[in-house]
């Protein structure tokens, strides 16, 4: 790792630095944005290979994470573990996962003359751009969280993703290290058949087994073959422990036995996301106490189970943004006594214009537990038509109001939030930026 580039090369790379730093420089100082894209937009383009010549000076390699859920929380987690131990870390932490915000990230940590001083990069990655990006960076470790419906107006299908995937990660070096979700048929298949090191991350709890498959499943037919799956219990979606009677395939077997692992996050889906940060942790060398007193200790990244306190009243922001995430955040609601619930739902590009997906989230099981149900976002309209569906009887015990502006719908919300309990708010991507804007402001009342 950490491989000297060219004399050219790296005049060429200072260059767009430089120009890099400036824009950054520009557009916070007249508080334009975050940042997060454009720096490394322009400067790709006066250097192609920006990203692959930054990737070579990462002294220890770069961790890739994709998936549909969980890059963010965990990335974090994992970046906060090594941090820990004193590593220098660099980390596109706004969540910006495409290309130019990856290039955007490793910039961050370069100096003027572009070159990077860290040990470790960790760049969350959207599922879609893994063939574009793994030549160029050459990751030490690749791990693939999970594969899930998403964005269907960009991405089409699980399958399409998966078929991707399973092409251009198997033409890694053999000493790349791939780290797959074992409860995933898709992943658990593709670490199967790949010639590199794979370790694979995966819970051991039949207690949490669901009752039934969900509505929102993607994947109950073999990988291999083509015939439909066997579980003994699923966890969420397709995600479970899983035989195809047909052709033999089975799940994986993870390298940590998760009912000895901890965690602090709410949801299910958190605990995937602590045993992929663990299992990795691990393979680098990184001690179980160090690892394990990071997780204890954990703070949730934004919008994802982050917790607020507001007004006198507890908030906790649950990023809901396809069928699988929005089915667990209920599941998350519905576990607890709290009986307010504010559901933000927008169609813009960061949260896919297709919402049609609102149809294959179980929001049965909100409207029947009853309490109140405040909606709004610029799809408002849509996700209360959604709740009125979900009423199996014309008796439900629930209230709904309907809230064009999402101001207003915050404050309404908060209002009708008992001083003894937390108002869940389940927002879409750039819904969860609006709402933490408003909150964090305090511009509510």
């Amino acid at each position: 790792m950490g491989n000297k580039i060219q004399l050219i090369d790296r005049l060429r790379l200072g260059l767009a630095v430089s120009v890099a730093k400036s824009v950054t420089f520009v557009v916070r100082s007249l508080r334009l944005g975050a940042a997060s894209v454009l720096p490394g937009s322009i400067a790709r383009r006066i250097e192609p290979r920006l990203l692959q010549l930054l990737s070579k000076q990462v002294k220890n390699g770069v961790i890739l994470i994709a998936g549909t859920n969980g890059k963010t929380t965990t990335s974090l987690l994992l970046r906060t573990i090594l941090e820990r131990k004193g590593y220098r870390v660099a980390h596109n932490s706004t969540g910006a996962n495409l290309e130019n915000g990856l290039m955007t990230a490793m910039l961050e940590s370069t100096n003027i003359v572009g070159e990077l001083d860290v040990d470790y990069a960790i760049l969350e990655v959207d599922e879609n751009i893994i063939p574009k990006v793994l030549a160029p960076i050459q990751p030490r470790i690749v791990l693939c969280l999970n594969l899930f419906r998403d964005q269907l107006d960009r991405y089409g299908e699980v399958d399409v993703i998966s078929k991707r995937w399973t092409k251009v990660i198997s033409t890694l070096p053999r000493e790349t290290v791939v780290i797959p979700n074992a409860d995933d048929p898709t992943l658990s298949l593709l670490g199967q058949q790949l010639p590199q090191k794979v370790l694979f991350f995966g819970l051991n709890e039949p207690e949490n087994y669901l009752e039934e498959i969900p509505h929102a499943v993607d994947s109950i037919f073999c990988p291999s073959c083509g015939h439909s799956l066997n579980y003994k219990g699923v966890y969420l979606s397709h995600l479970g422990d899983f035989l195809c009677p047909k052709c033999g395939f089975q799940r994986s077997q993870p390298k940590l036995n998760s009912n000895e692992w901890s965690q602090i996050l709410v949801g299910l889906y958190n605990k995937y996301n602590t045993l992929a940060a663990a299992t990795a942790a691990i393979e680098l060398g990184v001690d179980e106490a160090t690892i394990r007193d990071t997780i204890n200790n954990f703070q949730a990244a934004f919008g994802r189970a982050e917790e607020l306190e507001i007004n006198g009243k507890r908030v906790r922001i649950l990023l809901s943004k396809n069928p699988v995430g929005t089915n667990e955040t209920i599941r998350v609601v519905t576990q607890s006594s709290d009986k307010t619930t504010l559901l933000v739902l927008n169609d813009r590009i960061p949260d896919g214009t297709d919402v049609s997906w609102i149809w294959d989230v179980d929001t049965e099981k909100l409207v029947e537990r009853g309490g109140t149900l405040v909606v709004s976002g610029d799809r408002v309209y849509d996700m209360a038509l959604r709740l009125r569906y979900s009423e199996k009887t014309p008796e439900s015990h629930f209230k709904l109001i309907v809230e064009e502006d999402l101001r207003q719908a915050i404050a309404t919300a908060l209002e009708n939030t008992p001083d003894n309990e937390t108002l869940h708010i389940l927002p879409t991507y750039s819904a969860m930026l609006e709402v933490r804007e408003v909150l964090t402001g305090r511009k509510i009342l």
